[in-house]
């Protein structure tokens, strides 16, 4: 199933109540918690005795926007045959060849961990010059 990028906050979003926490200004979690309150009736809460009141909060999610790629089907006319081969198993391997496809055809977003992954598998095939996904998109990053 393609990975859905959310434009908006999702209403079943976990919220955190821990609003002293020093990182709050910043995690989607007790930002989430400000906006769900005002319309939901039933919000999942994290544990408040699982996270902590630190920099080392497990469950900290960053509310900058992060940039996903989408597709990657110039890729191909851009490498040998033998490259393409070695990038195209390398990442059916890694993501299977269903996703595999929906992420080539754009029909999957990939956070920036995916897109290292393909770059590396980039590298992996021998290709030295700098490619670019077919195209680009600013989101918050809810889930990845």
């Amino acid at each position: 199933m393609p990975r859905k990028i959310y434009k908006t906050l999702p209403s079943d979003y976990a919220v955190c109540i821990l609003e002293e926490c020093p990182m709050a200004e910043t995690c989607l979690h007790v930002l989430a918690l400000k906006k769900l309150q005002k319309k939901e009736t039933y919000m999942r809460l994290i544990n408040p005795q699982k996270c902590t009141t630190s920099n080392t909060c497990k469950y900290y999610r960053d509310s900058r926007k992060v940039t996903y790629a989408f597709g990657f089907t110039n890729f191909q006319q851009r490498m040998y045959p033998a490259q393409y081969q070695i990038f195209m198993r390398t990442l059916i391997k890694k993501f299977g060849r269903n996703s595999y496809f929906e992420r080539r055809r754009g029909e999957t977003a990939l956070p920036p961990k995916e897109q290292e992954i393909v770059l590396a598998a980039l590298r992996k095939a021998g290709v030295k010059e700098d490619m670019e996904f077919d195209r680009y998109q600013e989101q918050i990053n809810y889930f990845d």
